[in-house]
């Protein structure tokens, strides 16, 4: 079993910085990527930002130059540093950890959820 937990969300102001962090744990055997997914009030849920475990990077369009993706010195531990938030970025962040439990399961897993909200 793997254990996703996020932590780091809150209330900012437009033009603030949050940074989000996220440990997966458990029965892992190979961590293939981890990364970050958002879904506001009444959308699907989108990918913000994603991280392989050669550290290769992929942005959405709307939070390049923005966001960074960083991995912990503990590989299994990731960062989503935001900056320059806006109104819509206000969504619930989700983390999510792709990983092998043994060299034929391969499954994605998710964690809880923060809230980042930005709002004056």
């Amino acid at each position: 079993q793997v254990q996703v937990v996020e932590s780091g969300g809150g209330l900012v102001q437009p033009g603030g910085s949050l940074r989000l962090a996220c440990a997966a744990s458990g029965s892992i055997w190979r961590l293939n990527a981890m990364g970050w997914y958002r879904q506001a009030p009444g959308k699907q849920r989108k990918l913000v930002a994603t991280i392989t475990s050669s550290d290769s990077t992929n942005y959405a369009d709307s939070v390049k130059g923005r966001f960074t993706i960083s991995r912990g010195n503990a590989k299994n531990t990731v960062y989503l540093q935001m900056n320059s938030l806006k109104s819509e970025d206000t969504a619930v962040y989700y983390c999510n950890a792709n990983v092998n439990t043994g060299f034929w399961s391969r499954d994605d897993y998710w964690g809880q959820g923060t809230q980042v909200t930005v709002s004056s």
